[in-house]
């Protein structure tokens, strides 16, 4: 993922004409180079796992059930529905919070909200393809006990989920962290990545959405730096456990009714 991340950064740093290709002030096409790269690594994630433990590729995003678009579209619904209210409530409580601007439209913002629209879902699938598909059934598969290996699959997977988001701030390697938990028991609770994924989607689509639009018309940096987090991702900490509970509480009606 990173090796993919600074070839694509160099490749648009030529195109951009760029003297520093790896400045953090996203641009259309580094969003986009950032998100397809984040996308083919999860693709090659999952295949070497696979490959490695002799599984079909299949079987690590959903079993022993089969894969399934419309749970994928149900949880994608219900999760932009949380994640849109999260938002809300932020914007309201703690408009400093994210580091939003002022609102503008510009053409680098149409550009930004038509690369988000078309590739951050790639992103955010490329990272349960790794994390909640790969890391954690690899992590769990060192213990032989299945309680115990969830809980490790469950720990490792997340802290590195939060390791490779590059924060230094306590506050935000522990949300990134707990996602990585919440995201983690969703697929556990319903045996696949379909639900994982759809909050994975809604959640990095809207985020990048609102950023983009607030920007003032100009590309946006996500600073993960030291002080950068505060108490205000309870909140988003709290979106994180209401689609634990609508998973749940979806899964077992389902296990009900059959």
């Amino acid at each position: 993922m990173v090796v993919l991340q600074i070839v694509f950064y160099q490749v648009v740093g030529v195109i951009e004409g760029s003297d520093d290709p790896m400045s953090a002030t996203f641009t259309p096409l580094k969003f986009l180079a950032i998100n397809l790269s984040v996308g083919m690594a999860g693709v090659l994630a999952i295949l070497l796992l696979a490959s490695l433990a002799k599984v079909p590729w299949r079987s690590l995003i959903s079993a022993p059930r089969t894969f399934d678009g419309r749970r994928l579209a149900q949880y994608l619904l219900g999760a932009a529905v949380l994640v849109g209210t999260g938002i809300g409530v932020v914007a309201l409580v703690a408009p400093e919070s994210p580091g939003w601007v002022a609102f503008g439209v510009s053409g680098t913002t149409i550009l930004m909200l038509v690369v988000t629209l078309l590739s951050t879902p790639i992103q955010s699938v490329g990272e349960e393809l790794m994390f909640r598909s790969t890391v954690l059934p690899a992590a769990a598969s060192w213990v032989r006990a299945v309680r115990p290996a969830l809980a490790v699959g469950l720990v490792v997977s997340s802290v590195a989920f939060a390791v490779v988001h590059g924060s230094s701030d306590p506050w935000l390697f522990g949300y990134y962290t707990f996602i990585g938990v919440a995201t983690g028991l969703v697929a556990i609770i319903s045996h696949g990545i379909e639900a994982s994924a759809a909050f994975h989607i809604a959640n990095n689509v809207l985020f990048s959405s609102v950023n983009t639009l607030m920007a003032d018309g100009k590309g946006y940096t996500i600073d993960r730096s030291s002080d950068t987090g505060d108490a205000s991702l309870l909140i988003l900490a709290a979106v994180n456990v209401a689609m634990v509970a609508l998973v749940w509480m979806r899964e077992r009606r389902a296990r009900v009714k059959g």
